[in-house]
């Protein structure tokens, strides 16, 4: 049994939804395997949340809190404390993070 919660932020489970949405308008099936794919990398950070990298990107400003797993051509961004791991963000790994960020903010 994992030690740790795999809990998903508002705005990661927003990343999500708009991900699986746009796949489905050209392949539904694949839309739900890629669904599948990206909860169940998430719930395996329950038993290894150190697993993931340190944001390249947080890591230049000194900002060592957040990780990611790359999945596919997305970033799985969270984070983690003493007994869960929080999703912050799904995020496409092909464009640039401080301009998706950006937007979030601005949303």
């Amino acid at each position: 049994m994992a030690d740790f919660q795999a809990l998903w932020t508002d705005a990661a489970r927003l990343d999500l939804e708009r991900i699986v949405e746009f796949i489905a308008e050209e392949n539904p099936a694949n839309a739900l395997t890629v669904l599948a794919r990206l909860e169940r990398r998430c719930q395996a950070l329950a038993a290894l949340p150190e697993r993931g990298r340190i944001v390249p990107e947080a890591r230049a400003v000194d900002v060592l809190t957040y990780r990611e797993l790359i999945e596919g051509p997305r970033r799985i961004v969270y984070r983690h404390d003493v007994d869960r791991v929080h999703v912050m963000a799904v995020l496409e790994a092909r464009r640039d993070l401080s301009g998706q960020l950006l937007e979030r903010l601005v949303r």
